[in-house]
């Protein structure tokens, strides 16, 4: 390659172009006048230096534990979540993105379909009590159940 052509690059060191940077800023380093040592001074960190990082961690700290409070206080208690008079009862998805939720308000429940976009209530109840689980009487329970019991009946 012609090397007055303007896109001539001179040829990259074997060992790379960070490396070479890398020694440059060491050697630069070394070079400056705060890098020699006085005889003096001792090594390490004194113990004011240690005693006012740890304050300015406790401080710190402080402000964290200080600002939970002070928002626990203002929401009366109840988290970050909030209470009122509404709570989710139960959901059920119905695909990735689709979701029916019963939603109790006060006396009432509201079943919500959620889709991304939108949200329709689908039905409106009175309160009433939340279904018990049934204990995973389903297919799969009663089969594995059923062949727990096999290996019992056989050793009598």
């Amino acid at each position: 390659m012609n090397p007055c052509h303007p896109f001539h690059r001179p040829p990259v060191p074997p060992y790379g172009r960070g490396r070479a940077a890398l020694v440059a800023a060491l050697a630069l380093l070394w070079l400056t006048p705060g890098h020699a040592q006085t005889a003096d001074a001792a090594p390490g960190i004194g113990l004011t230096t240690a005693l006012q990082t740890f304050a300015a961690l406790a401080a710190i700290l402080a402000l964290f534990i200080g600002t939970a409070w002070l928002l626990r206080r203002l929401n009366g208690g109840r988290g970050p979540a909030g209470g009122g008079p509404m709570r989710v009862v139960g959901g059920l998805s119905l695909g990735p993105r689709e979701r029916i939720v019963l939603v109790e308000i006060e006396d009432t429940w509201l079943v919500v379909g959620i889709a991304p976009g939108q949200m329709r209530t689908l039905h409106t109840m009175p309160k009433g009590e939340p279904p018990v689980p049934d204990g995973g009487d389903g297919q799969f329970a009663h089969w594995l159940r059923r062949f727990r019991e096999i290996p019992k009946n056989a050793e009598n």
